[in-house]
């Protein structure tokens, strides 16, 4: 498969969340729904500060984090995605969003939870060293990542098993794993920061 050799740019998701109401079915299929109550669940009701979650879209996800968050900020590079996420999350005093591409455009306070939902494998190696180099310096100790990527074929530039093992692989000594799950079609891996 000819991927391409370079992150994917901002107006890839734009122009995705302008051209149809529902891109990638995140609201509306049955595999999404059990995928997000999977991710939720692998948190095991623990609570957190302070959380970060990139590549938000239309905030079908935040909503379900946002109860085991004292503070989540969600980003998104897509405006459009980011006014419909606003509005399904507008009851949810705890979350905060942003329009920003990241790693390139990252806050810079401490996180105790990032979440890494079908994100990573849109980056291009030197971005995945830019957010594992973030990820070491700006999650707190004890703190977790969250990941999960669809595991088959994809025209990105790393498929969902490439792009977590990179990144894991940037963060080697620095996190340890928790959880390693897969399914019939999605990874979920829990790594949680050490000191």
């Amino acid at each position: 498969m000819n991927r391409p050799s370079a992150s994917l740019p901002a107006d890839y998701f734009e122009s995705m969340f302008r051209g149809t109401e529902d891109p990638w079915d995140l609201e509306s299929s049955a595999y999404e729904r059990g995928k997000y109550a999977h991710t939720v669940q692998a948190l095991r009701g623990r609570a957190y500060r302070q959380a970060f979650e990139v590549g938000c879209a239309k905030g079908v996800l935040t909503a379900g984090l946002a109860p085991h968050c004292g503070a989540l900020l969600a980003i998104d590079v897509s405006a459009t995605a980011l006014k419909a996420a606003r509005a399904r999350c507008a009851p949810l005093d705890q979350v905060s969003f942003a329009n920003m591409v990241f790693p390139q455009q990252a806050p810079s306070r401490a996180f105790d939870l990032v979440v890494l939902s079908e994100v990573v494998y849109y980056w291009d190696d030197r971005d995945i060293g830019r957010a594992a180099t973030w990820i070491a310096s700006q999650v707190d100790t004890g703190g977790d990542i969250l990941l999960v990527h669809w595991t088959g074929e994809t025209d990105y530039p790393q498929g969902g098993d490439e792009a977590v093992e990179k990144l894991h692989g940037f963060l080697a000594g620095r996190i340890e794993v928790v959880t390693a799950e897969r399914t019939a079609q999605y990874r979920l891996d829990l790594w949680r920061r050490l000191p």
